[in-house]
Order: structure tokens, then C-alpha cells, then sequence
């Protein structure tokens, strides 16, 4: 932010941060109505390549089209910019001179919608091939005397770049893009976008979030407090999920009925996580989950429903907190077992936190 202000100090500029970490578009274009065109902003960047990293080309294109044709359709001046983070599993294809999967799908839409795009790999890469770089490893000790001619250390995880170096250089890529933008002659007109013909006809435009509501819910349910001195968990996630229900009751379901093509659940998982039984119209009974190996921390997360339904027929699907659950200790990663070990009390609950229904379509009463 203060790097765009300095580039156009006449412009008065605020941020609106709706990053969810460890999440793909397939989150992304159920949200950003609710999390980023609600402030109405006047540019969006929009980043899902590594956690889109292992889907499916199409999933990409019907998400990413969907956010799209959601935001020019909220308003046809908001501009758009794709940008392309890495991880180390791309750095084989930009050694190649190719973008990942992910990133050539939406590449694809950006050349369908003439939407501009920033690939931070691409400096990246060109430093490793220099020796400049150091992609993943060890972080020095705290007190350690930096050496100006070591390579920079990129990142410790192969994922996430260190604050001092690997967003330096995302930063840079950002106004080098600005300064090649500012020179497109479109730049020098604010011309409205049209959404024109789609990519895709199945894309998911029509993706949002419905709050729950008491009728939904049968057996005990508590409407959890995000204010103040409300629940820890509701308190922490209330920027993306402004109400939150949890039940620890075994059979405790959520049901409703839709008529639409794609139902999902915005949630959050955790060390206290339990398992749902999951069942759409008269299909069998799908096992979910609610906890992973990661789940030492509280974060948000999702599940689909049901997808590919027929779009003009009434659907019904029903939740429900299963009595039993996840063998919580053998699904962590064994990095993260000492902790169950010490703290197995704070592993024993089985409960379900819920915000929001992600639908394409409309719940009937």
C-alpha cells in the first residue's frame, strides 16, 4: 500500500485485506462478494495458483470465471489483476520457461477477458539460476550478523516467503508490473468492462453465501457470540464468518432443501474438530471429517455438499455430527503429535463450527 501511494500520491488509497490462507477459488468465488466487491473496491488482485496448484483445469476456469463475471457485474470499472505466487513444486515448469498447471488455466481466462497478470515466480527463478537465491532452507539464528554476499533466503517451507526477502521481491514484481500498466494505452481511460460471451457456460457466477438460520438446525445448537468478550473461535473468524454455530450433540443435523447445482459449508476445523455424515438427496452417506493433520490450530476451512446437481430440480441435504470420530493422533502429522501428547484434553471434543451455506442456487423454504 505504501508503495502505491508513493507511486501516485494524489490518489488516496486503502486496503481491504480478504486472504484466507490454505485456500483455493473454489472458496474464493463463494466469498468475494461478501469479502471484497462489498467495499466496493476499485482494484482486485486476485491470487490462487499454488493452492489451486492440484485442480482440475475446468474447476479453475468455472471458479476463477465466476469471480470475474461477479465482480464486473457489480461494477464494470473495478479492474482486475491474476497474480501468480509459487511454490517449490513449480519451480521444475519455470525452470522450463512454462507456468504451472494452475497458472496456465487462469491464464487462459485472463487472455479470454484481457485481464492483466503478475507472475512472482518468474524473478524468482531467475535468482536461482544466478545463485542468488536460496528457494528453501534453515533461517539463521536470531542474533546472527547478516552476510551481503550470501544467496537470499527465499523462504523456510518452500511455500511461504520470508518477510524480508521473498515479499521484497513480490513487492518489486508488483510495481515493475504498475509501471509497464501505466504505459498500456487503455491506462489513460476509464472504460467499463463487459462481460461478453463466457469461457466456460457452466462457470459459477451465480456462487455466494447464505447465512444459516434456526430452521435449519434440529437437536442443540448454540448461536456462538463474535463480540468482545464472546467465543474465541467465533471472535477470531468474524471478518469472514459474521455468525458462527456449533454443536457437540451427536445427531445434532443441519438440513435444508435447494433448488440449485453446487451446496458446500464454510467452517472451521480445528484440534476439537469431529466427523459429519453427509447425504444428498437419496444418495449414500458420505463421512466428512472435520479435522486433518494439520489441525494443532483453529482455522477456516470448507466442504462441498454436492455438485454437478440438476439446476432446475428441489435437492435436499442433511448434516449430521457423527458419535464417532477421526483418530485424531494418527491423522496429525507426526511433527505435530507431541502436542496431542501433551495436551490430549484440548483434542477430545468433537464438535462441528459452522458460518455459512456456500450455494449456487436458492434455498427453498
Amino acid at each position: 500500500l505504501e508503495g502505491f501511494q508513493k507511486r501516485f500520491p494524489g490518489v488516496k488509497w486503502s486496503e481491504i485485506h480478504a486472504a484466507i490462507g490454505g485456500t483455493g477459488s473454489d472458496l474464493g468465488v463463494f466469498r468475494v462478494g461478501q469479502d471484497a466487491l462489498a467495499h466496493k473496491p476499485d482494484l482486485l488482485f486476485v491470487e490462487f495458483a499454488v493452492n489451486d496448484g492440484g485442480a482440475d483445469p475446468a474447476q479453475i476456469h468455472r471458479a476463477m470465471e465466476g469471480i470475474v463475471r461477479q465482480t464486473w457485474a457489480a461494477d464494470p470499472e473495478t479492474d482486475i489483476i491474476f497474480v501468480y505466487t509459487v511454490s517449490e513444486p513449480f519451480l521444475a515448469d519455470l525452470k522450463a520457461g512454462k507456468c504451472s498447471r494452475s497458472a496456465s488455466a487462469m491464464e487462459e481466462l485472463a487472455d479470454h477477458y484481457q485481464i492483466p497478470s503478475m507472475h512472482f515466480g518468474v524473478e524468482v527463478q531467475k535468482r536461482l539460476e544466478a545463485g542468488s537465491l536460496i528457494f528453501k532452507g534453515e533461517a539463521p539464528a536470531k542474533d546472527a550478523k547478516p552476510d551481503p554476499a550470501a544467496p537470499m533466503l527465499f523462504s523456510t517451507d518452500g511455500v511461504h516467503p520470508l518477510t524480508e526477502t521473498g515479499h521484497v521481491l513480490y513487492a518489486e514484481t508488483v510495481a515493475r508490473g504498475f509501471d509497464e500498466l501505466v504505459k498500456a494505452p487503455a491506462a489513460t481511460a476509464a472504460v467499463p468492462h463487459a462481460l461478453g460471451e463466457p469461457l466456460r457456460a457452466d462457470h459459477w457466477a451465480a456462487a455466494k453465501l447464505v447465512p444459516l438460520s434456526e430452521s435449519m438446525l434440529t437437536g442443540e445448537w448454540e448461536k456462538l457470540d463474535g463480540g468482545e468478550k464472546g467465543d474465541e473461535i467465533a471472535k477470531r473468524f468474524s471478518k469472514f464468518l459474521p455468525q458462527m454455530w456449533r454443536t457437540s450433540e451427536p445427531g445434532a443435523a443441519l438440513t435444508l432443501k435447494f433448488k440449485g447445482e453446487v451446496i458446500g459449508f464454510f467452517d472451521v476445523v480445528g484440534p476439537d474438530g469431529g466427523q459429519l455424515k453427509v447425504k444428498v438427496d437419496g444418495g449414500g452417506e458420505k463421512i466428512v471429517p472435520r479435522f486433518d493433520a494439520y489441525c494443532v490450530y483453529h482455522r477456516l476451512s470448507k466442504f462441498q455438499a454436492g455438485a454437478d446437481l440438476s439446476k432446475d430440480a428441489v435437492h435436499s441435504v442433511r448434516v449430521t455430527l457423527d458419535s464417532a470420530g477421526p483418530d485424531k493422533r494418527t491423522v496429525l502429522f507426526e511433527k505435530n503429535r507431541p502436542d496431542f501428547d501433551k495436551n490430549p484434553e484440548k483434542f477430545a471434543p468433537k464438535v462441528w463450527n459452522v458460518g455459512a451455506v456456500m450455494l449456487i442456487g436458492e434455498v427453498v423454504e
